[in-house]
Order: structure tokens, then sequence, then C-alpha cells
């Protein structure tokens, strides 16, 4: 399962907390509220319950008396029931057999001892409480007082105080996104900075002045860019002074050593080998050497301009001496590109093709929702899986040194090709060809 992001997490967080806190608090006060009203509503019961027992009891000294007259004279208003338990018989202000069945069993034995009670019922779903007050050992009244009203206040009560949780649950969610946002503003600092010296801008820096508790990354992160970029330029100067250096006495050797290849029929058979074998390697090592002075000029910064790409295609074919219709590019693809790096591409995939993947069969050239892809085709037998996260990493020798086996180039070339894409912000990947071979996919983001 995918872990959560931070701000993801701390938004829940923050949303958890608030749900727990607000919840919490209006349980507690669900519960403060409606204690303190049952009680309220529990001692009017009383006391409206004692006022009526007097006022019977009053009415009982007489001889003869009407009992429902008795009752009926009560003021017990729309949500109290009065009933009298005298001799074992039940008497009422009207008939309703649902009164008489309320009375719990509890409560009449505790009033018929004597005493007097109270307690919490439901009536048919209905909450109610139920006083009990004995007049006389064969006297007893109770009085039923249905609580309606305070119900319908308490769930009333109930959904506001849930509105409320929610509504507290969301402004946490917000405080915590707010707090994010904040905090993790100088981590975007960094963001921004990292892929700006990815895309090769190594002047890109934190400003140590943003956040004073941050001051230690801050500095860091700025100490080690530059150190980073120190070493890299101290490598890119070392490596463009060796090119130049060797360019020269490279130069002389070619020209020494075609003056013997064009003189082999005048040589005997293994010297004429030996300085077919001699020129052959110092090209190699004229091709090692643009390599090497190329990879130094790598890190400059890129030019963007517009490019017809079929034209340049097709002159970068014609140039190999590779058949035109291998080309496959449509109408109108002008690209925003640095035209000699993806020249560069182009020569570098195309070389590899022909020296190690049995030639090119497709050159295509498309833009996919404003990515450019150029795709390399050849016919050879593919590349290994374990080596296609590799193969073109900058100190990898690519295909020729361990997908294809072979001995010839530079091992660079793709080298060349990765760091060519990178500094466009593309990715270039290796994958197997349908029908057989190896496809070199390069993707190019915001040509257009």
């Amino acid at each position: 399962m995918k872990l959560a992001g931070l701000r993801t997490r701390v938004i829940a967080g923050f949303a958890a907390g608030a749900l727990a806190l607000s919840a919490s608090m209006a349980l507690i006060s669900y519960q403060v509220t409606r204690s303190s009203l049952l009680d309220g509503r529990q001692r009017s019961t009383i006391r409206a319950a004692t006022f009526d027992a007097r006022v019977i009891s009053a009415g009982l000294t007489v001889d003869r008396p009407d009992i429902v007259a008795i009752l009926r004279s009560l003021d017990t208003g729309g949500n109290r029931r009065a009933l009298l338990h005298r001799d074992g018989n039940w008497y009422a202000r009207g008939a309703d057999p649902r009164a008489v069945d309320a009375v719990p069993d509890g409560l009449q034995r505790m009033v018929e001892s004597g005493g007097q009670g109270i307690q919490l019922v439901r009536i048919d779903g209905e909450p109610a409480v139920v006083v009990g007050i004995s007049l006389s050992p064969t006297t007893a009244l109770y009085e039923i007082d249905y609580l309606r009203e305070l119900d319908q206040t308490l769930r009333v009560l109930g959904w506001v105080l849930t509105l409320v949780a929610a509504v507290v649950a969301a402004a946490g969610a917000g405080l915590g996104w707010y707090a994010t946002r904040y905090v993790l503003r100088p981590l975007r600092s960094v963001a921004d900075a990292a892929e700006g010296i990815t895309a090769g801008d190594l002047a890109a820096r934190l400003d140590p002045a943003t956040d004073p508790d941050l001051q230690r990354l801050t500095t860091s992160f700025n100490a080690m860019v530059e150190q980073l970029s120190r070493r890299i330029e101290r490598d890119r100067r070392f490596a463009a002074d060796v090119s130049h250096e060797l360019r020269s006495p490279l130069q002389t050797l070619a020209a020494s050593a075609s003056v013997l290849h064009r003189r082999r029929d005048h040589l005997d058979e293994r010297t004429a080998t030996a300085a077919g074998l001699v020129v052959d390697e110092i090209g190699r090592f004229q091709s090692l050497v643009d390599d090497l002075l190329e990879l130094s000029r790598g890190d400059l910064p890129v030019t963007r301009a517009p490019v017809d790409m079929a034209d340049l295609a097709h002159r970068v074919v014609e140039l190999r001496g590779l058949p035109p219709e291998i080309v496959q590019c449509g109408e109108g693809q002008r690209w925003a590109v640095d035209r000699r790096r993806i020249e560069q591409v182009l020569v570098n995939l195309l070389d590899n093709a022909v020296t190690h993947g049995g030639g090119p069969t497709a050159v295509r050239i498309v833009a996919e929702e404003g990515t450019g892809v150029i795709e390399v085709d050849d016919e050879g037998p593919g590349v290994n899986p374990a080596d296609r996260t590799v193969i073109f990493d900058r100190f990898v020798r690519g295909r020729s040194a361990g997908a294809r086996g072979g001995d010839d180039g530079t091992g660079l070339g793709l080298s060349l090709v990765a760091q060519h894409v990178g500094v466009h912000g593309g990715r270039v990947t290796a994958l197997d060809r349908p029908g057989g071979g190896a496809r070199f996919r390069v993707e190019l983001p915001g040509v257009r």
C-alpha cells in the first residue's frame, strides 16, 4: 500500500486531533446539559407531585370520597398523568391502561413500604419520569411526567454539537493545510534549487535570510552545491584541457598513419595489416577525444530555438550514409530545442545502431501532448533487461561494454545522449522493438 504524503498525514493528524477534541467537548457538553435539564425536570415533577399529594390527602379525609373527581381537580397540564393506587385498585382521570403498566414494579414496592421514589422509564418509546408518593399504608400517588419537549430539545442539541464537531474538524484540517503549506515552503525552495542544479544551473542557491531556524540546512546545502560546482568545473576543465592537448598529436599521428595506409600496397602483408590497425585505433582515439570534449561542454546552458526536426533527421541520416526512408516524421514538427545537442543525440543513437544493433530500421519523430518523442529502432538482438536501467548512466560504457559485448566505439556515445537529453529536462529509455531488436526512446518535454 502506498504511503500517504507528508502533507496528507499532517492534515489528517490536525483533522483527527480537532475531531477528537471537539467530539470530547461535545459529549461532555451534552452530558452536562442533559443531566442539568433532567435534574431540573425531576425536581419540578417532585414538587408538583408533592403538592398534588396534599390535595388528594385532603380530599380523602371525607366519607366516601369521589376519587376520580379529586384526580380531575388536579392541575396536571398536558404532560403529567396522575394515578392513585388505593386498596388494590387503580384510579385515573381517564381510561389509560398504558399509564398503569408504565409504573415500575420496583417503584411500587418502595412506595408500598412507606417511602417515595422517582424513576426514568420509556412508554411506547417516549421518555418519562414516574414519581411515587405514599399517602397511607393502603394509598399511593403516582405521577407520570412525559419528557417529550425535553427529549426533542436534547435531540436538537445533539445534532448541533455534532455539526459543531464536524466544523471544528474541518477547521482543524484547514489549519493543518495552512501549517503544512507554511512549514513545507522551505522544502519547496530546496526542491526548486535541486531541480535547477539537476537542469545544469549550478548557480542556484538558498537564501540564508529566509528562515533563521533553517540556517544550518541552508548553509550546508549551499556549501554542498558550491563544492559540487567546483568539482564539476574542475572535471570539465580537466577533460577539456586533456582533449585539447591530445588533438594536436593525434592529428599528426592520423596524418602519418594516413600516409602509411595509402601506401599499404607497397608494404608486405603483415606491415599493411598493422598499418590498418593503427589507422583504426587512431580513428577510435580521435572519436574518444571528441566525445570527451563534448562531455566537457555538456554542462553549458541549453540554447533553445525552433528546429525543423524532419530536416535535421534527414540531414543526419544522409551524412551517415543511411537510407532516407527510415525517417518517419510528419509535417510541422518544429521543436524548441538546442539544435547542436539534439543533432548529437541522433548521431550517437544512429552510430550505436550501426555499430552494435545491425543497423537502424526506423527513426520516428512525433509530438505527444507537448512532449517531443524520438525513437530509433535497430534490428539487433535487443538489450538485456538488466542493462536497461544503467545503459545511459554517465559512467557506464553502454551497449559496447555490456549489452552486446562488442569492442567498437568509445563507450561514451550513449552517455552523451543521456547528458544532452537530461539538460533538456527529458529522459531516455531502452526498450524491446516489436518484432525483435531494440528501441531507444527519447522524450523531451516542453518542445512546443
